[in-house]
């Protein structure tokens, strides 16, 4: 019966084989990890029927709350002493299409895809995008092949957490003080006249563990909010939510 299966899988076996042993996990049901493999492009070029079905549309849609669980689970108890809005900020740092496309990249992933043609032949398999969507489909497929329920999360912490550590200790390493501040004001000065401030809206705790929100506004309208434990380091926070609203990574 698992032969017959495999027969018919649309990915080769030995790519499918090399991909388990990357993420260290052999699937039982192969059909599924080709499913997280297959780009909706794919399924509408070959013509078939409820295609939405048969790419990893679907799983994309729960791999997205299965990665959310799992990092902020372990966000809430790593840092047990962090407030909400600084687990929020290291939560989108090792979640955004970015970040999974690199942990995509390091297992390969762009190789074992199923593209259309026209995705192919305009780089669909280094494209963020097309990554990060694979990388969550997968996060689903082994989530759903283990069985969902306590053992299927422990499968996906084992293989997710170590990308989301080392991601976490580069930047503990770099204080968290990624300059963001510079690119957006540079962004704001193409446009004549506009006008960026930074205002300070809320300030808790006692003096020795102070939390600072703080407002990137663009002439009097919000477009970025980041908290931090100075107001140095809210201030980059909240622009670096401005720059995500414009689309700037």
């Amino acid at each position: 019966m698992g032969h017959e299966r495999e027969r018919t899988l649309p990915i080769d076996t030995d790519c499918l084989a090399a991909l388990e042993s990357r993420i260290g996990y052999r699937f039982r049901d192969r059909a599924l990890l080709c499913r997280a493999l297959t780009h909706s492009s794919y399924s509408n070029e070959t013509g078939q029927r409820n295609h939405h079905l048969l790419c990893n549309e679907r799983l994309e849609f729960l791999g997205d709350s299965v990665l959310s669980l799992v990092v902020s689970e372990f966000l809430f108890t790593t840092y047990r002493e962090l407030p909400e809005g600084d687990l929020t900020c290291l939560r989108k740092d090792v979640v955004c299409a970015d970040a999974l496309a690199r942990y995509a990249r390091q297992i390969g992933l762009g190789d074992c895809l199923l593209l259309g043609i026209g995705e192919e032949k305009t780089g669909g398999r280094d494209k963020v995008n097309i990554l990060a969507d694979a990388f969550e489909a997968l996060l689903a497929a082994m989530f759903e092949d283990a069985g969902r329920g306590g053992d299927a999360k422990d499968v996906i912490a084992a293989f997710l957490l170590p990308f989301v550590r080392r991601d976490l200790q580069e930047l503990e390493s770099r204080g968290g003080d990624g300059d963001y501040k510079t690119p957006l004001q540079q962004l704001i000065q193409q446009t004549e006249g506009d006008v960026l401030e930074y205002v300070l809206i809320r300030e808790d705790g006692p003096d020795h563990m102070k939390t600072f929100e703080v407002e990137a506004r663009l002439n009097s309208n919000v477009i970025g909010r980041g908290v931090g434990r100075s107001k140095r380091k809210a201030e980059q926070a909240a622009a670096r939510d401005a720059l995500n609203l414009f689309g700037v990574k």
